[in-house]
This record gives structure tokens, sequence and C-alpha cells, in this order.
């Protein structure tokens, strides 16, 4: 899937490596996609929250709220999110609370495999299809989703579910599940790399394991902090000859050419990480800043537009 159609999905997950710039992604494209005009819903999966502080919002916690025009957060976590499908089961508080508070079956709950992972991800498939008056409740759904390991886990819950479980009520959810993940009209699982050697390793991994064991619809990769290609070849020829020189001219000709050895080693990564996935990449740049917030987050998506 080319990158100009991603936010014509319903869903878009967005995971990589640790430390690569997830969140900032997710930000970004949600303020992309209501600048045009769109509801969007940004869910981070049972973590230390990131993408409501950076727009500017304080933490949302497990209820949906909104953080700027158009974008809404929230914070998916398993025992808030078994509340809510316990309660869509069971219709009754009470009831709900006389069995899912007792201490010995939330002690049995624990134990049963994978049931964290079904919960949020029910809970954020549940957003991706849920309706308001007969129109669909978000325009977009964005996934801020854990790292490439625990991504990978929480994706392929549906599939194993449909492996292991007879018909029944967990089944038919795992079915819905499945159908709304593996449905390329409706869901792009998009990758965020570093121009780095073991992030864009990580990458072609994930990726692999995407197109080959959960068989889901993959969308774009961005290539996070690419620094800028300020110096041409004559330039960087120059700044050699300077770099000699006394102060202040010898020490920024050395500045100027660390960046340019910089850029160059992110190239021959991108290089590397195009080969690798076979498709074009979407660079991001390398925004320098002292307070990451909302003006950066701007940066990046003004550099999305027009590419996706």
């Amino acid at each position: 899937m080319s990158g100009s159609d991603l936010l014509d999905r319903r869903l878009v997950v967005v995971t990589g490596k640790g430390g690569v710039g997830k969140s900032t992604v997710s930000a970004a494209l949600a303020v992309l996609a209501a600048r045009r005009g769109k509801r969007v819903l940004v869910a981070e999966v049972d973590a230390r929250e990131r993408v409501a502080p950076m727009l500017g919002g304080r933490p949302t916690g497990p209820v949906v709220r909104p953080v700027l025009p158009g974008i809404s957060t929230v914070n998916v976590d398993p025992r808030h999110a078994l509340e809510e499908y316990a309660l869509l089961v069971v219709k009754v508080r009470a009831l709900y609370q006389a069995v899912f508070e007792n201490r010995v079956v939330r002690f049995f709950l624990r134990a049963v495999p994978s049931l964290a992972e079904t919960l949020m991800l029910g809970k954020i498939l549940h957003e991706a299809r849920s309706e308001d008056r007969g129109r669909p409740r978000w325009d977009l759904v964005v996934v801020d989703a854990p790292a490439t390991g625990h991504a990978l886990q929480l994706l392929g819950v549906p599939r194993a579910l449909l492996d292991t479980v007879p018909g029944g009520p967990l089944r038919r959810d795992a079915e819905w599940m499945q159908a709304l993940l593996s449905d390329p009209a409706r869901t792009s699982v998009a990758l965020v790399a570093l121009p780095e050697e073991m992030p864009v390793t990580e990458t072609a991994e994930l990726d692999a394991r995407l197109r080959d064991d959960l068989r889901l619809p993959r969308g774009p990769v961005f290539l996070n902090a690419m620094p800028e290609a300020r110096f041409t070849v004559s330039d960087i020829a120059r700044l050699r000859d300077l770099s000699g020189s006394p102060p202040p001219l010898g020490p920024a000709a050395r500045a100027g050419l660390l960046q340019a050895e910089q850029r160059e080693r992110a190239d021959e990564q991108a290089d590397r990480l195009r080969s690798l996935l076979g498709r074009p990449l979407l660079p991001l740049p390398l925004v320098a800043s002292d307070r990451w917030g909302r003006r950066s987050v701007e940066r990046i998506a003004d550099a999305m537009d027009g590419a996706i």
C-alpha cells in the first residue's frame, strides 16, 4: 500500500522498535488527519501516556477524552477493558461487580493466556468499528502500539484464538477482530524506523513477520529523524580544506563535516532498508527541540503532508 491513501483507513496501527518515535508519528498522523476534517482517536496500549501530553493536553487515562479539536485519546489497559467487555455481555453493573470483581474470579482470569491482549485489542477494534447514529464514531483510529515483540503478540491474538478456541462468544469475537485486522480496505500497519543499523534490521524482521506469519496489510514505513542534506560534494570538499583553520572557522567546518557524515550514514541505512523491504520509505526530518511538544509534532505532520 502506498502512503498516499493511509488516512483513508479506519484503523492505522503504528509500531516499530522501541525508541524510534512511534508516539510522535502516531500524534503527527492524528494532527494531519484532523486538519483534513477527520474525527480521530489515538489509542495507546497500557503505556505511560505520551500522545496527549505531546499535543498539549493532560493524560487521559482509560476513558476517551478530547485533547484537540478533532482529536481524542485513550490509554487502553486490561482492567478497564475487561470491565467494558463484561458489561457488554452481562449488561447489569451489579452483576458485573458480583462476578468479575470477585477476588477468586480475578485470580483465575489473570491466569488465562493472552486475556489482557485480547481485551485491549478488542476495546481498540470496537472503537474502530463503532457507530453513532448510523455513522462511524471515528473516521480514523490510530493505535500507538507497543514495540516489536509485544505488538506482534497483540496483533496475533485473534488468529491464535481462531486456532485454539471452539465455537462460542470468544470465537465469534476473534472472527470479527481478525476480519477487521486483515482487511486492507480498513486497516494498515505502519512501521517506524530510524536510519541506524539495529532499527533497520528489526524493522525488516518485523515487516516479514507481519507479511508471513500474521498476514496483515502492511502500510508505509516512516524513516524517522533523517538528518538534513545540507552540503553538496563540493561543499564537503571545501569544509575539509577549512577544517584545520583556527577558530571560529575550523571548528565550524568540522561541525559541518560531522553533520555531513551523519547524513551519509543515514543515507546508507535508508538504502539498506529499501533493499530489505523492496518498497519506498517515507522520510521524516530530524527535529531539534529543547522541549518536544505540539509544535514539534506539527513540524512532523507538515513533513508528512503531501506524502500521505
